[in-house]
C-alpha cells in the first residue's frame, strides 16, 4: 500500500478501535493488503493484523499487540466451545468484563483458564450496562479462532 492509503487504513483502524495504533505501530511500518474470497487482510510488517469485514476495519486474534490496549471479555471454559464456533457472547458465560467502553467499541474475548484470545467483537452495551446484564448476547462475535480469517491469518503469519 502507499503510505498514503496506509495511514488512512490505520487511522480509521484507530477510530474504530479507540485505541491510537501509533503504541502500537511503528510510523514507518509496511503495510501491504492480501485479497482472499474470506477477507482483505491488511500485514503489518509482514504480521497479519488487520481485516475488513464490510465498510469496518477490526484486528485478528494474531494481532496480539493490541490485546492491552482494548477492553476484554473474560468467559467461562464451558463457553469457549460456542464463541469458537462463532456464538455471540451471552450474558450467562461472562465471568468479567475490564475495561471502560461505550456500545459499539470493540472488545477482546478471552477464557478464564488461560488468558487466551478466542474473539473480537462489538460490545452491544456501554461499559456500566454491559456489567450489569443478567441474559442475552453482551457481544455480538466478528471474529473468532478457526473462522476463514482465523485460518487465513495463521497462513500469512510465518
Amino acid at each position: 500500500m502507499k503510505t498514503k492509503e496506509a495511514k488512512a487504513l490505520l487511522n480509521r483502524a484507530s477510530e474504530k478501535l479507540r485505541v491510537s495504533l501509533d503504541a502500537v505501530v511503528d510510523a514507518k511500518a509496511n503495510v501491504e493488503v492480501v485479497e482472499a474470497e474470506a477477507a482483505e487482510i491488511y500485514l503489518i510488517d509482514g504480521k497479519p493484523a488487520l481485516f475488513k469485514a464490510g465498510a469496518e476495519v477490526f484486528p485478528t486474534l494474531i494481532f496480539t499487540e493490541i490485546a492491552d490496549h482494548v477492553p476484554r471479555v473474560v468467559v467461562d471454559m464451558g463457553a469457549v466451545r460456542h464463541v469458537c464456533n462463532g456464538a455471540d457472547i451471552m450474558a450467562p458465560g461472562i465471568v468479567r468484563i475490564e475495561g471502560e467502553f461505550s456500545k459499539g467499541a470493540v472488545v477482546l474475548v478471552t477464557d478464564v483458564k488461560h488468558g487466551k484470545p478466542l474473539a473480537i467483537g462489538e460490545i452491544l452495551y456501554d461499559a456500566a450496562e454491559a456489567r450489569t446484564v443478567k441474559q442475552g448476547a453482551v457481544v455480538k462475535s466478528v471474529h473468532y479462532v478457526s473462522d476463514k480469517i482465523w485460518n487465513l491469518a495463521k497462513t500469512l503469519n510465518v
